[in-house]
């Protein structure tokens, strides 16, 4: 039998996130990650201002800042004809004043290289968790395969599900979200950066004639989100790729050389949006954090940094707890008091989005004309730019890194 004291249950950012503060404060901390790398495309690439200033603090920064990436500075759309700035970052106070566009797997590899430097971490890749230890009603650890099939399992005296919006953990203790809903799904594609209509750090939305997609400029590529009406994705992909690729093209100005880059529907890949939430986020001798708590819509790339910050509070709270090697039920209830507020907010935020602009584009009814009332007051007041680019960028109760994980 296997133990450690914590058990992270998921290798994506709140869960390296978590293993690297837990460890600075000497706490034998376990990340069992099912994958053998970190390279999967299409996952959350945005690192917001709160999270490069967290990097800053841990000591982080000039490595961060040595990795190939885009500078996001604002948000434009256009609905019909009208241009729209949705978010400016250029004005919000702090160093950082932009996203970082920076594939997942370096920021990932980047905690992971510091995490390993502490003694007290461990990460285990290829290592799949399949379900919980209890022992009176309490977690106490998790069952998992290894990379060559074989069972295993690790006794923890908190167990923490980062695994995701499918997650096992959540799963097998028994926690249901509640669901919201949504009115579309993704898809993600990439095409070649042959054209420069989307440079200078921008992310361009486009909502026109009953079309909706975002692109975002990745240095060699822009990786495109082209939104569908919820449950459609098999109806559509009975067309031939080239009614996507036409489709794709109109809405952007691309022309055929660049769009024939979509070989097949292989390599468009579907994003089921789902959005919901726990009414609980733990039980006895287990939390669960990012999306295995609070499942966020694409709206925004914001998961990436909710989660961050969610792992940022948990170590914070739970470090004393685990040096005592007891983790009571109210240490837990208190990271989900603390990260309910933003939480919540987001979702309502990203809720109010679906209904004022993806719903009504998807059905054609967004017109450049008829601007909802928010969208004309961003025109009128630049201000509010700032105020939503604050809001996207740093969100609301940014986390501060924990005193015993600064550099």
């Amino acid at each position: 039998m296997e133990r450690t004291t914590c058990c992270v249950v998921g290798g994506g950012p709140a869960g390296m996130m978590l293993g690297l503060l837990l460890a600075r404060a000497g706490i034998e901390v376990t990340v069992l990650e099912k994958h053998r790398d970190f390279l999967r495309d299409f996952r959350g690439d945005t690192v917001h201002p709160s999270t490069l200033r967290l990097l800053d603090e841990l000591g982080l920064g000039e490595q961060f800042a040595k990795l190939p990436f885009r500078k996001m500075r604002e948000m434009r759309m256009q609905i019909g004809d009208a241009t729209v700035v949705a978010a400016d970052l250029r004005h919000i106070p702090g160093r950082h004043r932009y996203i970082a566009m920076v594939p997942q797997w370096d920021f990932l590899n980047l905690l992971a290289a510091a995490a390993a430097r502490e003694p007290s971490f461990t990460l285990r890749m290829c290592t799949e968790v399949t379900g919980l230890r209890t022992a009176g009603g309490r977690v106490t650890g998790v069952r998992y395969v290894d990379e060559d099939g074989s069972p295993g399992e690790m006794a923890a005296a908190l167990t923490v599900g980062c695994d995701g919006r499918h997650s096992v953990v959540r799963r097998e203790a028994g926690l249901r979200p509640r669901e919201f809903e949504v009115p579309m799904d993704v898809w993600h594609v990439r095409v070649p950066t042959r054209f420069d209509s989307v440079k200078d750090g921008r992310v361009f939305a486009k909502f026109v004639n009953g079309q909706a997609a975002v692109t975002m400029d990745r240095v060699d590529y822009y990786q495109t989100s082209y939104l569908i009406k919820k449950g459609q994705d098999k109806e559509l992909r009975a067309n031939d790729i080239q009614w996507f690729r036409d489709r794709l093209g109109a809405l952007f100005g691309w022309d055929p050389q660049v769009t024939a880059a979509i070989r097949s529907w292989g390599d468009v890949k579907l994003l089921e949006v789902s959005m919901g939430r726990l009414p609980r986020w733990y039980r006895p001798g287990l939390l669960c954090i990012g999306d295995a708590a609070h499942t966020m819509s694409p709206v925004g790339g914001v998961g990436v940094n909710l989660a961050v910050q969610d792992a940022v509070a948990a170590a914070r709270i739970l470090a004393e707890p685990l040096r005592r090697g007891v983790v009571d039920v109210d240490d837990l209830a208190r990271v989900q008091k603390r990260r309910w507020l933003p939480m919540a907010v987001t979702q309502q935020s990203q809720r109010g989005e679906h209904e004022m602009l993806l719903r009504p584009a998807l059905d054609g009814t967004l017109d450049g004309d008829r601007l909802p009332a928010p969208i004309r007051a961003l025109r009128r007041i630049p201000a509010l730019r700032t105020v939503t680019g604050y809001l996207g960028g740093v969100g609301v109760r940014p986390e501060r890194a924990p005193e015993f994980a600064r550099a």
